[in-house]
């Protein structure tokens, strides 16, 4: 079975439909995560292959993984809003995307196109749709966070690029980030720091 190019691996133990609602109903933010994970490797050779949906779980890295000595990985935040109809919008991620790839360029990771970042995003959101919160009303501020990222899953110990990389989508139901739903917040603004040192990384 696919959905938008990528191939599904249903979960066998799903979520208790019971026990999701109960999830939904104060989810928090980034506790828990839904059935299915998006995935599409990429490597020097082949390029970017295997687009699938498959169960959510643990990943499995070599202690010499490229990611874990020099921090190749890049990641993107997006929500998924159910509107009153029951469909379901994301908010202009082509701009995600077009971000996530800056990033990739700036840490000299392999560049995911539109098609496949937006992609994976739909064939998720396809599987988990029942994880995407269902608003008690106008005011409350619920969504399903989508967590796209990157890493460099090759193993080996050396300073160049990662030849092998993995693109994975998570997701987390979220009630409101802060407490108090959506209301303005007094913040400071400095002209004296700065996020990111000038030849950084940062930007």
């Amino acid at each position: 079975m696919t959905t938008s190019g990528f191939d599904l691996r249903p979960n066998a133990h799903p979520t208790d439909a019971a026990l999701r609602e109960t999830i939904l109903e104060n989810p928090g933010f980034g506790r828990h995560f839904s059935d299915h994970m998006a995935h599409i490797r990429w490597t020097v050779d082949a390029g970017w292959h295997g687009h699938e949906v498959r169960p959510y779980g643990p990943l499995t890295l070599d202690p010499a993984a490229a990611v874990l000595h020099y921090a190749q990985e890049i990641f993107e935040g997006i929500k998924a809003y159910r509107h009153a109809d029951g469909s379901v919008w994301t908010f202009r991620p082509e701009k995600n995307a077009e971000r996530f790839r800056a990033s990739a360029r700036r840490l000299a990771l392999p560049e995911l196109s539109d098609e496949d970042f937006i992609g994976s995003l739909r064939a998720l959101l396809a599987q988990d749709n029942a994880w995407v919160p269902t608003p008690a009303s106008a005011a409350e501020e619920s969504s399903l966070y989508l967590r796209p990222f990157m890493i460099a899953s090759e193993t080996f110990l050396g300073v160049r690029p990662s030849h092998e990389v993995d693109y994975y989508v998570i997701a987390s139901p979220a009630a409101a980030y802060f407490k108090g739903g959506v209301d303005p917040v007094s913040i400071w603004l400095s002209s004296h720091y700065k996020r990111a040192a000038p030849g950084g990384t940062g930007y």
